[in-house]
This record gives structure tokens, C-alpha cells and sequence, in this order.
């Protein structure tokens, strides 16, 4: 019996990506995202849930997708690295998917550099890109974000 994968799939616009459902916890629907003074560019500010300040990562910057204000349509996928909780703006969930390893085509395959890719999949319907959350962030952007939450922390909002 092969390895199967589990995602969690969601779509910005009219492409689905994908998020291994081992790092996903939830998904809520979008708040008000409060500014993050010093945060890097890739953070869109921070929400509290369930007395947790998470922050916001902007996944249409980081994709070179369209941006546009969030809205109550919107949704939070709660996710978590080795490092921290995260949030990412999401459009829709569809749902999860459970797909074969050996299905996966491997970044590598693709065109070099991918890396914060996991790899893709392709489907009857179009393809679903695979995203490694633990290299969404570079190491530059994960300081500046240590950072800018510690100001936070010490002058509270």
C-alpha cells in the first residue's frame, strides 16, 4: 500500500493551493486584522484568537496574486510551523483531499528555486499547488516578525 498525503486545499482567486493537514488546526472566519508597526512586508497585521496574538501573513502578496482589501467572505486558515501559530487570508476552504505520494509531482520537476514548495498535483480540473509553510517565511522575515511581536507584547494594544 503506497503513502497517501493528506491537504487541506483552499483557493485565492481561481487557484488552489494546498497545505498538509498536519499543520492546520482550523479555519475561522476573517476578522478585523489589527496593524503590526515594523512587521515585514508579508504580514498584514495580527488577530487575537482565543487570547492568541497570530499574525496575518498575506499569501496574495507572497504569490504574486491580486491584492485586495479582506472580507467578511473571507477566511483565516490557522496553521502552525516549528516556530509559531500563523493565520493566512484564504478566499474559500474546499475541503480536504487525501491524494497518493507518488501522485506528487516534486518541486524539482517543476523549474529550480521552488522552494517553498512542496510540489503539485495534478487533478481532472486544473492543478493544486503543495506550499511547505516552514519556508513561507524567510529568515530575514521570521526576525522581523520576532521582533515587531515583541514590541507588541511590551507596549500591549
Amino acid at each position: 500500500m503506497s503513502a497517501v498525503t493528506q491537504l487541506v486545499v483552499f483557493r485565492l482567486d481561481d487557484q488552489r493551493y494546498a497545505l498538509s493537514l498536519a499543520v492546520v488546526e482550523r479555519v475561522v472566519p476573517a476578522v478585523e486584522v489589527t496593524l503590526l508597526p515594523q512587521a515585514p512586508a508579508i504580514v498584514s497585521g495580527v488577530i487575537n484568537v482565543a487570547g492568541r496574538v497570530i499574525p496575518v501573513l498575506n499569501l496574495r502578496r507572497r504569490f504574486r496574486r491580486r491584492e485586495r482589501e479582506i472580507s467578511p467572505a473571507d477566511h483565516f486558515l490557522i496553521a502552525h510551523t516549528t516556530r509559531r501559530q500563523v493565520a493566512l487570508v484564504v478566499d474559500e476552504v474546499e475541503g480536504m483531499l487525501e491524494h497518493p505520494d507518488a501522485a506528487i509531482v516534486e518541486p524539482a520537476q517543476i523549474a529550480p528555486g521552488l522552494g517553498q514548495m512542496q510540489g503539485l498535483i495534478k487533478l481532472p480540473d486544473g492543478l493544486v499547488l503543495i506550499h511547505d509553510l516552514e519556508k513561507f517565511l524567510s529568515l530575514d522575515e521570521a526576525e522581523a516578525l520576532d521582533e515587531a511581536l515583541s514590541q507588541e507584547v511590551h507596549h500591549g494594544t
